[in-house]
């Protein structure tokens, strides 16, 4: 097959990946969760757009930070001190070169993406709003890039507009070209649904808000993990994504914003470290981007964070992007073959990412999900935090498959024989009663 995988992370024409396959069985060892087993089962964690597993070499990081140089940051001239703001800094640049970012000064971090779209929410378009304005956002929403929307539309008097998807779960891109209009004053979208999958082309998109002057921010906790991401291609505004989904600690994020938005911007948190100078009544502001970076960080996560970041590189997002549709494809067609079960998003692997969502017409999802733990296998079953989604889907609740790069079809493979156990189980159940 030939083929080569764009920058907006979906395949050009011509069939399917051309990275070499990836070692999965030597990834698996870098991860010592994925030996222990759940339920008297082998763990297959099929969870990972909720959170990702750690290899050990994260779990080195963090551990030799606090042995080592534990001390805080950007304010002591001791060795620790100097040791953890060189180690810190140092992920700050390695975060930059994995996105394309020109400028480290653009990479703020946050406790996580929802807080990084909260702090440009609030920093930066808030403060731009007047009544009657508009802030497109899309159906396929998670809750953190509709909710602090939500909350500075209230308050400024702002209108929300959304662009609609059609029934395989891609946005309808005529609709956006109607929806933004003169009084449009931010475009925030995700670059790929948790639900769906579906990889949004945010290239043509970016095209048409700068057409008319909109500035994009774009929600990358589904996408920044699983593909080859240069900003200088996306052209987009703002970038939220977190560590936790690509390897890395939890409590990290990671707001990327153009350098020229940020010094326009005020604080989002005021504190110690984000100041210049302070008087009993005055105060002014530090440089980019510790204006936004108030108090004490997560040192050992942004540390542990950078070690994920050469984790990942070692692997190749490429290689990476090329398992997880192989491996979806896969999926697709063993979960394709189950009768009574609905599959949502696109039907190509190449337009999603590495989840897959689907219904059972005999079993809710929490039921499926708790006799799949029974068997070790780890879904997600719910609203996955996007509730008007799952009404625009007509389901209270789905359930959730998600992989990564440490899985490959034997786990498939277990989750649908599980399924086929829970659905013998409930189908028996039924006849019972």
């Amino acid at each position: 097959m030939s083929a080569s995988t764009r920058r907006d992370g979906r395949l050009e024409a011509g069939g399917g990946p051309t990275a070499a396959s990836l070692d999965v069985a030597r990834i698996r060892g870098d991860f010592p969760i994925l030996r222990r087993e759940v339920n008297g089962r082998p763990l297959v964690y099929l969870d990972s757009a909720a959170t990702t597993q750690k290899p050990q070499v994260v779990i080195d990081a963090l551990a030799d930070y606090y042995a080592r140089s534990n001390a805080n940051v950007h304010r002591g001239i001791h060795k620790l001190a100097e040791e953890a703001t060189e180690a810190y800094e140092a992920a700050r640049a390695r975060v930059a070169r994995m996105i394309g970012a020109d400028d480290p000064r653009g990479v703020v971090f946050t406790r996580n993406a929802t807080e990084a779209i909260n702090l440009a929410a609030r920093a930066w378009v808030e403060p731009r709003l007047r009544p009657g304005d508009e802030i497109l956002l899309t159906e396929m929403e998670h809750h953190s890039n509709l909710v602090p929307w939500i909350m500075i539309a209230r308050r400024a008097g702002a209108v929300l507009r959304h662009v609609p998807i059609d029934d395989e779960g891609h946005l309808i891109l005529d609709r956006l070209e109607d929806l933004i209009g003169p009084r449009t004053r931010i475009l925030a979208l995700t670059h790929a649904s948790n639900v769906l999958g579906t990889i949004n082309p945010i290239t043509r998109i970016v095209s048409i808000a700068r057409a008319r002057g909109v500035p994009v921010l774009l929600d990358g906790a589904q996408s920044v993990p699983h593909l080859p991401i240069d900003l200088r291609d996306l052209g987009v505004d703002f970038l939220a994504f977190s560590a936790h989904k690509m390897l890395g600690p939890t409590g990290v994020g990671v707001l990327w914003a153009r350098p020229d938005l940020l010094e326009e911007a005020e604080p989002f948190l005021g504190g110690g470290e984000m100041i210049r100078e302070v008087t009993l009544d005055a105060a002014t502001w530090n440089e980019i981007p510790w204006k936004f970076e108030a108090g004490t960080p997560n040192i050992a996560g942004v540390v542990g964070f950078g070690a994920a970041l050469d984790y990942l590189e070692s692997i190749g997002m490429d290689a990476i992007r090329a398992h997880e549709i192989e491996l979806t494809g896969y999926a697709f067609e063993r979960l394709s073959a189950i009768g009574g079960l609905q599959i949502h998003g696109p039907r190509s692997p190449a337009e999603r990412t590495g989840v897959i969502s689907f219904s059972d017409a005999t079993v809710h999802p929490h039921d499926l999900a708790t006799i799949l733990d029974m068997n070790g296998v780890a879904i997600r079953a719910g609203h996955h935090c996007a509730q008007p989604l799952m009404r625009r889907l007509g389901a209270q609740a789905t359930a959730r498959a998600s992989f990564y790069l440490y899985n490959d079809a034997a786990d498939v493979d277990a989750l649908v024989a599980a399924l086929s156990e829970a659905r013998s189980y409930f189908g028996e159940a039924v006849r019972r009663t």
